[in-house]
């Protein structure tokens, strides 16, 4: 998936968690679009592998593309730092739910992902998109109507 379609997701995905529980929506929601790049920091043409090259090239190097940083380990261990050095849950919170919305959005990719990293297995959906084609441009506009059915209860409770 491109990075707009991750972006996307991570908006759908946090205005959906938004629903059922109390944080402040408009943290959720920009953790949510932060935390749905970060899992491409393993890729130095994404978004945010141009922003941090060097950190993008090193995490390439040991470990590949789509393999730690698309597992549930990195969820763990990143929500493990994140406990102990954020102070602020609805940060937190909509960073884990735009990662975990980044995983399941390359799930739906022929690629897929290495979810059980350090286990080699890769997981993917039975029907799958390819990337930046006429079928993430459907995901997308999905997403997008999510967005609009999610977010209409979230901001007109504010």
């Amino acid at each position: 998936m491109t990075g707009k379609t991750h972006i996307i997701g991570g908006i759908a995905a946090s205005l959906a968690f938004a629903q059922v529980t109390n944080y402040e929506p408009v943290l959720l929601l920009g953790a949510g679009v932060i935390g749905s790049l970060i899992p491409d920091i393993c890729h130095g043409s994404s978004k945010i592998g141009r922003a941090l090259p060097l950190l993008s090239k090193l995490i390439n190097g040991l470990f590949g593309h789509r393999t730690f940083t698309h597992s549930l380990l990195f969820l763990v261990l990143f929500g493990i730092l994140l406990h102990n050095l954020m102070p602020m849950e609805a940060i937190s919170a909509g960073l884990l739910v735009g990662m975990a919305s980044h995983i399941v959005l390359d799930m739906a990719t022929k690629r897929g992902v290495k979810l059980f990293f350090p286990i080699r297995l890769t997981v993917r959906f039975p029907l799958t998109a390819t990337t930046g084609g006429t079928s993430e441009n459907l995901v997308f506009a999905l997403l997008s109507l999510l967005c609009v059915y999610f977010g209409y209860d979230v901001f007109l409770s504010l």
